[in-house]
């Protein structure tokens, strides 16, 4: 899943970010509205956790004019203010939850899976598929007999490419659903994930076919 953090206290956002990321999430960090509103502007995000006071604006107004424009985005707003009043209003706003500083992080990491099984794009529990079975949530991946645990963004790219299966999805696309903005990386990276992920994949009903010139997709066997 990719995220976006907007939050000013960067001592905070960074703690964040180290916790989120040990559950294999790729997050961007914003310190204000301008930057949340450029990054919005060109990358999709499942979940956006949002502070109020920023230095150029009140995060209510992001969140307001995010959701008079229909944005489906689901958005978890990080509060100081404690006053129920305070906790309707953002939910009469368009968010979808909200935590009150200072902030447990056990108790972030289930509001957030909580928002996103709400969604419906939430991270499905064995997926299985003829001889192959495949748990997001325990990282494994399991082609009969055989399993593996699967590394990070092995782990990260087959939950996309499962979850669509027969959809194109091109190196551009699963370098933007697999890397942070401060991540340098080429699309060379998901030649080498899309080979591990094979390595991982042989002998089973599902493979990663390469479309010339456009990308890969995860296509699944007839089982009789």
């Amino acid at each position: 899943m990719r995220f976006l953090l907007v939050e000013d206290n960067i001592s905070l956002a960074k703690v964040v970010v180290d916790r989120l990321s040990l559950d294999g999430h790729v997050i961007d960090y914003a310190k204000d509205i301008a930057t949340a509103n450029e990054y919005t502007a060109t990358t999709e995000y499942d979940l956006i956790l949002l502070d109020i006071m920023l230095p150029d604006g009140d995060g209510r107004d992001f969140l307001t004019t995010r959701r008079s424009k229909n944005y489906k985005t689901p958005i978890i707003v990080l509060t100081a203010r404690s006053e129920v009043s305070d906790k309707v209003s953002l939910l009469d706003l368009g968010a979808d939850d909200y935590m009150t500083k200072p902030i447990d992080f056990s108790e972030l990491e289930a509001r957030c899976r909580a928002v996103l099984r709400r969604k419906g794009d939430s991270v499905q529990t064995n997926i299985s598929h003829g001889n192959v079975s495949f748990d997001p949530v325990a990282a494994t991946l399991s082609v009969g007999k055989e399993h593996v645990t699967l590394r990070t963004r092995e782990l990260r790219l087959l939950e996309l490419l499962i979850s669509s299966p027969g959809q194109v999805f091109s190196k551009s696309k699963l370098v933007d659903r697999l890397f942070s903005y401060d991540q340098s990386v080429t699309e060379n990276a998901i030649e080498v994930y899309i080979a591990r992920l094979r390595r991982h994949l042989v002998g089973a009903d599902i493979s990663i076919t390469t479309i010339r010139g456009m990308g890969y997709k995860l296509e699944k066997s007839i089982i009789l």
